[in-house]
């Protein structure tokens, strides 16, 4: 904590390496909170860099040093939420990039069966709570180690393993329930 409090007093006094090093600390929590809030891994990484662009320009506005990290996830789901007003109802761009990639590399059959397997792992991945969501995303699709995602969340490893073993789980029943429904 103490070394996180003279970073940001680093960077509030324009170390740019400071603030460098505070970026490469955060990108992987103000991502994975971008990705929960857009649902589209690009929109999420370009949101990413905006945040950090405002954050910087902001940083001296920041009173309480020690307050960084939940001030710059509020910055993050604010900027997410503009974002998600001014694009209007929100698209599944996902699906669609990922039917162009199947299609590419199987037989039309294959890339339906595919494509339906998609959709119900996301449906699935809308149900679960926020934070099951982001530690799956993080840990699958993100490839992130159990020791970045300690790092990501501000959490123990022993408890991100236990957020990994609940949130298989529960996207096993929701996907369970997914499928009982579509049969």
């Amino acid at each position: 904590m103490n070394e996180l409090l003279a970073l940001v007093q680093r960077a509030q006094q324009g170390d740019r390496e400071a603030f460098g090093m505070l970026v490469e600390r955060f990108q992987p929590t103000v991502y994975a909170v971008a990705l929960t809030r857009l649902r589209n891994p690009s929109e999420a990484q370009e949101l990413a860099q905006e945040v950090f662009l405002h954050a910087m320009r902001k940083l001296d506005q920041l009173r309480q040093p020690q307050a960084f990290a939940g001030w710059l996830r509020q910055i993050t789901v604010r900027m997410a939420i503009n974002r998600l007003t001014r694009r209007g109802p929100m698209q599944k761009l996902e699906s669609e990039m990922l039917e162009g990639a199947e299609a590419a590399n199987t037989n039309p059959l294959e890339g339906l069966i595919r494509t339906e397997q998609a959709g119900e792992l996301y449906a699935a991945l809308e149900q679960l709570k926020p934070v099951d969501r982001a530690t799956l995303i993080a840990f699958y699709i993100r490839g992130r180690s159990l020791k970045q995602m300690s790092r990501e969340f501000e959490t123990p490893i022993g408890t991100i393993k236990r957020r990994l073993h609940v949130a298989r789980a529960r996207l096993k029943e929701a996907l369970e329930a997914t499928l009982a429904t579509t049969k």
